[in-house]
C-alpha cells in the first residue's frame, strides 16, 4: 500500500462532496449486530431445497457463488435460472428487532450537504425495514438496489455507472461508504471519496480474510470503525 488510509475525519477533504453513497449492511449499522447472519442461513436454505443438497454442500455452493459472482443471487440466476425476486423475498425474511433506532446517525446524515444514497445489493424493501429500524429512513434521497442495477451486483463497474446515470451523479464530487474494500475499487477510479467500515474489534465478529482491508488497497481515503462519528466530524463549525 502506497499509502495509509486516514482515520480522523478531514472536513476540508470532503467540502466538495454533493452526493453521499452508503452501503447498507455492515454499514449504516455496525457488523457486530450481525443481521446479515440470518440472511446468510435463508440463502443457504433456499440452495438446500432448490438443489436438494445436504446443509454442509448448500453452504459451500451458496459461498463460492458469493465470491465468484458478488452475491449468491447472481450466481443462482446465471447457473440455474431461478426467479431472482422470490430469491429476495425468501432472503430478506428475517428479524429486524437487533436494530435500534441511532439518532445520533440520522442527525450526522441529515446534516450532510447535498444528497443521501443507499446503494446495496440486496432489496429496496429489505433497506427500507433497515433503516426504518434504525430510524434515518427519512434522511435519504432514494434507494438503489439490486433490482435497479439489472441484478449485477456491486463490484461490477456497469452497476455504479448505472447508480451514476439514473441519478445524475458527479462521481468527481460524490463520497462513498462500504464495508467492503473490493466494492470501493471502481467508486476511486471514478473519482470518489472512499470510507471503508470496519468492525470495532475483529475478534467479536466473524469475516473472511478477503473481507479485510489489506496492504495492496490503495483505493480507500479513509477508515472507521464509526460512522456516526465519522459523519460528525465532518461538520464545518
Amino acid at each position: 500500500m502506497d499509502k495509509k488510509p486516514k482515520t480522523a475525519p478531514d472536513a476540508a477533504d470532503f467540502s466538495h462532496i454533493r452526493d453521499w453513497v452508503f452501503d447498507l449492511d455492515n454499514t449504516l449499522y455496525p457488523h457486530h449486530v450481525n443481521l446479515f447472519a440470518q440472511i446468510d442461513a435463508n440463502m443457504t436454505s433456499y440452495v438446500e431445497e432448490l438443489l436438494q443438497l445436504d446443509r454442509e454442500e448448500a453452504r459451500v455452493l451458496q459461498k463460492s457463488y458469493y465470491h465468484k459472482h458478488g452475491t449468491t443471487l447472481q450466481g443462482l440466476m446465471l447457473n440455474h435460472g431461478i426467479d431472482p425476486d422470490g430469491f429476495l423475498e425468501r432472503a430478506h425474511a428475517i428479524d429486524y428487532s437487533a436494530l435500534l433506532p441511532n439518532p445520533e446517525l440520522g442527525e450526522a446524515i441529515k446534516a450532510l450537504p447535498g444528497r443521501k444514497f443507499i446503494f446495496t445489493n440486496g432489496s429496496v424493501p429489505h433497506a427500507e425495514a433497515a433503516a426504518r429500524a434504525l430510524g434515518i429512513l427519512d434522511n435519504f434521497d432514494d434507494i438503489f438496489d439490486i433490482v435497479a442495477a439489472g441484478y449485477v451486483p456491486k463490484p461490477a463497474g456497469e452497476t455504479y455507472d448505472k447508480f451514476a446515470s439514473l441519478h445524475r451523479v458527479d462521481t468527481a464530487h460524490a463520497a462513498m461508504f462500504e464495508d467492503l474494500p473490493r466494492n470501493l475499487v471502481v467508486p476511486k477510479t471514478l473519482g470518489m471519496r472512499t470510507v471503508l467500515l470496519t468492525p470495532r474489534n475483529l475478534n467479536d465478529v466473524l469475516i473472511e480474510r478477503w473481507e479485510t482491508l489489506s496492504d495492496e488497497d490503495d483505493h480507500i481515503d479513509y477508515v472507521t470503525d464509526d460512522l456516526a462519528g465519522f459523519l460528525n466530524g465532518l461538520r464545518v463549525a
